[in-house]
């Protein structure tokens, strides 16, 4: 059984849940209509007590009584925390709007909120109060929010000492402030200095209080309206249930170079699958012919027998989808960018109908533009694509996508051919459109299901918000359920502070930290058959030599956990080793084929983070410590690390900053609506002033500094508390070691299924697929949350912020890279830096792989690779934190202090080649970009060149494709390089001949360039760009309504003609046509416009002349055949 909630999801007419509350009759409307769509789904309200098992696949937050959408009325509350001066304040705290306080708690001993000296027990006051509803705590929040506001400026304006002494002046006692205020201030709302976790949504709420999770099986007792539902989670069902999916994707009717539009065109089919089922409806009026069942199987494992449903008309087609729907009762729907085409198409013609899409099956689109539905589930499988695929294609379109993840080139057509095949070959056109449902259902079902569905086990939110929200936005979610369940109250989340100033008094425009250290270092061709010259350092082989046991032993006892008693060759492995590396010191000048390596620090930001006890609570001040009952003489608590600051600012002192803030107090400010009285300084928003202050300075500055803005770099120094609470730290270890064992069970399933497929069993070879495919993609949910955790603490509103902590990481990876590269310059040469790795090459002889035996029965052989062995114990040595410490007794807070060091290199390789490309300027090397190969020919990987990249020349992508392959043809550099010329040549015949034996057609597929705008174009004001301008243009021949819409793909050539005109102004208006032979001006206009779901492209010209019109700047390219 699927377990859902009762109740939720959206209003038709619009109305959120955090809006006025909603009449009496009207809530009651409105209840009764989910009721029935979740009935209609298979979700009906139990109507008299009972007991559940289910496996809880979605959730969601209803106005009613304010609790989850999951069966039964409230299971929790809201709850905001307002921290006091005084306890007595819970006592006298009256507020105007009793009757919306669900209920106040006093909490003495509760939860911890980070102070000075709260390590020892100290705890500030905290009121806990709760509410039944959002709205009601909404209304209170306004109330208090003012009352914190004064409190805390009114605090930061006075301190301790000044208190002190005009009350001993006055004659008054010498007590505290914080003593002091409670017996003065009569009015107890002027005791609140601060208030947490009043912006944390409802069903996040719930879910971490009450540890509910999507994902996980519940028992649930429902025992009538009076009592709440009791919820136990089952954690001895592991194995999942298979919930009935359904993939749809839809075929329109277009005009000839026109964008589908949803009032005139029509749909022509609608293809889908459920649980490996697949259906095409088809739309007779448009359709020639009755389409009989056929099979669509592009892969022996990808089936897709297809039954056919001919309707009389689209009335027809769309009512059989949604009666379908409804008899199938799908819990997840997927679609590929079918929140912008799909779903808003399908509605908008059910419409034109009388069908109410919401209605029937209760999907409409919400606030942020998003189709979904309270009893269903949307999956957007593009969402997955764009931010966690790691897509090693330059495209995020559904063939790309299939392409490289299932293994398939799905079947492609013109969009302006499809209406002419839906009456001249039908058959062909149903192909097509069953083959989008396809790709679409099984790259759902191997990658993206099992995906989301791992997150949502730990993340507190529903699928759809996992599948959508940002990587930063989970970790929060995340870091908040350990930050609960350590008993620690979520800090606010970071706010902007304008203007800020320097410590010498100038305004800061910017600041941020340094990150991590790129370098490029060669260029070249290596190849591991070729051999090349080392030049290296006989004192380094010295070193190695010196080192070879210590390095073995940390390698066998800390990287393998292997006892060394239980080792039996450990002397003969390092003897062998002593003899290559005296090998290599005897001759340290030699030719010989190199060893291709890319030594890479695994999950290197993470495991700094680990072994430093990073974390952004941990970064304290003097006053901090000094305020601590730990700082004592002798004390290792305080880690001190460096990091380095870029800070840009303007040259204006502070008296000059104050001098221009005294003008514009001054002044008066356009009015905030039209036809209003001008408005103060004063009068104006925080966020205005600063802006004409920072305006003001910096005409200021352009006029007396002759510059805006000047840059610093410096070092600075951070202590972090190694005491601090360690939630933080737990969090990002669970998630690596998690990952690391989900990496572990990937390739024990990789080898299974090699072997399964020795075998031949079919069966086998299936399951083992599957349990593959899982795996891969929980050790990628994994990786896109662990590498969150160092990005987030930068994060914009990021409730755990620290530029410190950010800072630290960045440069202590950097250093670690900085130390190998330096001894690999003395043993090879290295090639290239990563940020968390370097590219280099070794000699051939250099010691490579050795294994050890031991007499463990678990583990009788490992294999050491000593590149990573030797430079294991050089992150040791200069990296390990011996500050360390763990809370032993939490009653005593006694601590223990050890040395942790979780930071190792891993070694990828040998490759067979390594291509990196010279830059055009003598001196300069290009970082980022290189091709490296694997030993069966294969690209390993490919980073930095237009191939990659979306939107580009598909010249140079072509070019680019060919080019690499012939890098591994020859034996010798000459060779290599006269296959590689052998290709470059042809390219470069095609550009000195204008491409004169080449059709226009395939001449504009190679030279057109593709851009993606993000927003409508009336969004972009004044900007200029090259998209821009062919929105423009194709405004202006085809109409406004083809760029009324955002996601607008244009594809266009820029001319290279009028000359010295700027990019974006390159099309031929009048004074383009002046320099176009009159014969060749005179002839007609070829266009063909092309369409795919959320783009939009067009190609003009014909054999001889240019394009006046449209996205192509095609002048002097049409004409002189010039690129």
């Amino acid at each position: 059984m699927v377990l859902r909630g009762g109740g939720g999801g959206g209003d038709p007419d619009g109305t959120r849940d955090d809006a006025p509350t909603l009449s009496a009759l009207k809530r009651l409307e409105r209840s009764q209509r989910t009721d029935r769509l979740d009935a209609l789904f298979g979700f009906e309200r139990p109507l008299e007590p009972c007991e559940r098992t289910g496996w809880l696949i979605n959730m969601h937050p209803v106005r009613s009584g304010g609790c989850m959408c999951v069966y039964g009325g409230g299971l929790g509350s809201e709850r905001v925390f307002c921290m006091t001066h005084s306890r007595c304040v819970a006592l006298q705290l009256a507020f105007p709007t009793t009757s919306c306080l669900g209920h106040l708690t006093i909490l003495p001993d509760g939860p911890i909120a980070l102070q000075p000296n709260h390590l020892v027990g100290l705890k500030r006051h905290y009121l806990k109060l709760s509410f039944s509803t959002v709205d009601e705590l909404v209304k209170v929040r306004k109330e208090i929010a003012p009352a914190v506001k004064k409190n805390r400026e009114r605090d930061q304006a006075s301190d301790v000492y000044t208190s002190m002494l005009s009350s001993a002046l006055a004659g008054g006692s010498l007590t505290t402030a914080e003593e002091g205020a409670s017996k003065k201030i009569t009015n107890q709302m002027d005791n609140i200095v601060d208030m947490r976790e009043y912006d944390v949504p409802y069903h996040v709420r719930l879910s971490i209080d009450l540890k509910i999770h999507v994902a996980h099986w519940y028992n649930v007792r429902y025992r009538g309206n009076t009592f709440p539902p009791e919820i136990t989670r089952r954690d001895d069902l592991v194995e999942r249930p298979d919930p009935v999916v359904l993939a749809f994707d839809i075929e329109t009717t277009k005009l000839p170079l026109k964008f589908p539009d949803a009032e005139t065109d029509q749909i022509m089919m609608i293809s889908y699958m459920i649980d490996g089922q697949g259906y095409l409806i088809t739309n007779r009026e448009i359709v020639s012919e009755d389409t009989e069942d056929f099979e669509f199987t592009p892969k022996p494992e990808y089936e897709g027998p297809f039954c056919v449903f001919n309707e009389p008309d689209e009335a027809h087609l769309i009512q059989r989808w949604f009666e379908h729907v409804q008899e199938t009762k799908p819990n997840i729907i997927v679609t590929y960018n079918g929140d912008f085409f799909d779903w808003p198409f399908v509605e908008a013609r059910a419409a034109a109908h009388g069908l109410d899409m919401y209605q029937e099956i209760g999907f409409q689109k919400d606030s942020q533009g998003e189709y979904k539905a309270s009893q269903c589930i949307h999956m957007d499988c593009l969402r997955w694509v764009k931010r966690d695929s790691y897509l090693p294609v330059g495209s995020h379109n559904l063939k790309a996508a299939a392409k490289a993840k299932l293994g398939y080139d799905p079947v492609e057509l013109d969009p302006e051919e499809m209406c002419r095949m839906a009456t001249e070959e039908p058959q062909t056109l149903a192909t097509y459109s069953v083959s989008d449902a396809v790709a679409t259902y099984y790259m759902y079902m191997k990658y993206v299901h099992p995906f989301i569905f791992a997150l949502c086990t730990i993340i507190p939110m529903e699928p759809d918000e996992v599948l959508r929200k940002g990587s930063g936005t989970l970790c929060e979610a995340l870091l908040m359920v350990q930050a609960y369940h350590a008993n620690i109250i979520f800090p606010n989340k970071q706010e902007q502070e304008f203007n800020k100033l320097t410590e010498d008094g100038h305004v800061l425009d910017s600041e941020t930290y340094v990150g991590g250290h790129v370098e490029a270092l060669e260029s070249g061709v290596f190849r591991s058959d070729i051999p090349c010259r080392f030049k290296m350092n006989p004192a380094a082989f010295d070193y190695l030599m010196q080192n070879v046991e210590k390095t073995l032993r940390h390698a066998i006892e800390e990287e393998e956990g292997l006892p060394l008693d239980q080792v039996t060759n450990f002397q003969e492995v390092c003897d062998e080793i002593k003899v290559k590396l005296n090998s290599l010191k005897d001759v340290p000048n030699r030719i010989e084929c190199p060893l291709i390596y890319h030594l890479d620090v695994g999950a290197m930001y993470p495991n700094i983070i680990l072994t430093n006890r990073l974390q952004p609570s941990a970064m304290v001040d003097e006053a901090t410590c000094a305020a601590c009952d730990f700082n004592k003489p002798g004390a290792n608590c305080q880690r001190r690390m460096t990091w380095q600051w870029r800070g840009e600012f303007m040259p204006a002192s502070r008296s000059e900053y104050h001098r221009i803030q005294q003008q514009l107090e001054s002044e008066k400010f356009p009015p905030l609506f039209p036809d209003g009285a001008p408005r103060a300084f004063h009068e104006l928003s925080r966020e205005e002033q600063a802006k004409y202050e920072k305006k003001r300075l910096a005409d200021y500055c352009r006029k007396a500094y002759k510059k805006i803005h000047v840059t610093k770099v410096e070092e600075r120094v951070t202590t972090i508390c190694q005491r601090e609470n360690s939630f933080y730290v737990d969090t990002v270890r669970a998630f690596r070691d998690r990952r690391y064992e989900f990496k572990g069970l990937h390739k024990v399933w990789k080898k299974k299924l090699s072997a399964a497929m020795e075998t031949g069993d079919a069966s086998e070879v299936k399951r083992c697929k599957n349990m593959e495919i899982l795996y891969d993609s929980l050790q990628l949910a994994h990786k896109c949350i662990l590498n969150s955790f160092y990005g987030y603490v930068m994060r914009k509103g990021a409730r755990w912020y620290s530029m410190e902590m950010a800072g630290i990481v960045c440069f202590t990876g950097a250093n670690i890279i900085t130390q190998a590269r330096e001894l690999i310059e003395q043993i090879g040469r290295p090639l290239e830096l990563d940020t968390d790795g370097i590219w280099c090459v070794l000699p051939n002889s250099f010691p490579e792989n050795f294994v050890i035996k031991s007499t463990n029965a678990k583990k009788p052989k490992v294999t050491i690779s000593y590149p990573g062995a030797m430079l294991n114990i050089l992150v040791k040595e200069g990296f390990t934190n011996d500050q360390y410490q763990e809370l032993q007794d939490p009653a005593s807070l006694t601590y223990i202090t050890r040395s942790e060091n979780s930071i190792f290199f891993e070694v990828d390789g040998p490759y067979l080649a390594m291509i990196l490309p010279a830059s055009k300027e003598e001196g300069k090397k290009l970082k980022k970009r290189y091709a490296v190969f694997n030993e069966d020919g294969s690209l390993a990987e490919l980073k930095g060149f237009e191939v990659k990249r979306r939107g580009e020349l598909q010249l140079v992508k072509i070019f680019q494709s060919s080019v690499f392959e012939a890098f591994l043809k020859g034996t010798t550099l000459e060779e290599v390089y006269a296959s590689v010329a052998k290709v470059a040549d042809y390219w470069l015949d095609v550009l000195y001949s204008k491409a004169a034996n080449m059709p226009d057609s395939e001449l504009f597929e190679l030279i057109s360039e593709n851009r993606s705008m993000s927003r409508k174009l009336e969004d972009y004001g004044e900007q200029k760009s090259t998209s821009i301008s062919t929105a423009k243009r194709l405004a202006e021949f085809l109409g406004d309504q083809m760029v009324k819409d955002a996601g607008l793909s244009c594809r266009f050539i820029i001319s290279k003609k009028p000359e010295g005109s700027p990019v974006t102004e390159r099309y031929p208006r009048a004074q383009c046509k002046e320099t176009l032979p009159s014969e060749m001006a005179e002839e007609p206009l070829a266009a063909g416009l092309r369409h795919s779901g959320s783009e939009l492209s067009m190609t003009c010209g014909s054999a001889r002349t240019a394009c006046p019109y449209g996205t192509t700047w095609a002048t002097a390219i049409g004409i002189h055949r010039l690129l």
